[in-house]
């Protein structure tokens, strides 16, 4: 197995089924040996039955799990790095807001060590359609914090567009803690703390709306998550290197 594509999905039975066949159109022909896993974070409507109609009929093996209720993101991405067998793992949002097309730039640029993760603030000249103003400020403020507290060199953390070497993705499922939106930072940190390279690449991309992230809600669970984080990584409670990892 080439790769697994991992897509965290609350709500998203209006949106997800139309997106599949893109996702799929574009792992053939790339002539990759794929899988794609969909996590049901807890959907009070349809998607898991959406879903699963599309896997009866898709070229490519589409795995759905469903959470008994709803956990967050973090949760729904650490199910899906959990489950999945390829050698690489892609997590990718189910409303494409970075267009599967993207893909290609991430792959030409890992190793078995490397993360490529996209990345909205490299070169913003490719940002197609730009999210509101007060969205745009929250998020620089939080990659502010992010860059002040646990990782100082990424300049976007947060972009729904990542690329996991797949033996590093399941030891990170194995130890992630954080079940909201700041899962990223969490994953990345770790991983930095390994001793992993991690690139950002610009890519594309477009707001979507009917954003999953409540502006105020979530941004304060994103800095309490991030608060955390940064403490482990201060006193030195993140999870050695797993062995198989090697140094």
């Amino acid at each position: 197995m080439d790769l697994t594509v991992v897509i965290p999905a609350f709500n998203e039975a209006d949106r997800l089924p139309a997106r599949l066949p893109v996702i799929v159109a574009q792992i053939i022909a790339m002539e990759l040996r794929s899988e794609i896993v969909v996590v049901d974070d807890g959907s009070r409507d349809q998607t898991a039955h959406r879903v699963s109609e599309f896997a009866t009929t898709s070229a490519v093996p589409v795995v759905v799990t469903q959470h008994h209720r709803h956990r967050g993101k973090g949760a729904a991405v650490r199910s899906g790095l959990a489950m999945s067998r390829g050698a690489w793992v892609l997590i990718c949002d189910a409303d494409l807001a970075t267009p599967i097309e993207e893909l290609p730039k991430l792959w030409a640029a890992v190793d078995p060590r490397t993360i490529a993760i996209g990345s909205r603030a490299i070169d913003r000249r490719l940002l197609e359609r730009r999210q509101p103003w007060y969205r745009d400020l929250m998020g620089r403020g939080f990659n502010l914090l992010v860059r002040l507290s646990a990782i100082s060199d990424l300049h976007d953390t947060q972009c729904g567009f990542k690329l996991f070497p797949g033996e590093v993705a399941r030891a990170l499922a194995s130890i992630q803690r954080v079940d909201g939106f700041a899962y990223d930072v969490e994953l990345l940190a770790v991983a930095r703390a390994w001793g992993l390279t991690i690139r950002e690449i610009p890519v594309r991309w477009r707001h979507v709306e009917d954003s999953r992230v409540h502006p105020i809600r979530h941004s304060l669970q994103m800095a309490r998550d991030l608060v955390g984080v940064a403490v482990r990584l201060r006193f030195g409670r993140t999870p050695p290197c797993p062995a198989e990892l090697g140094p």
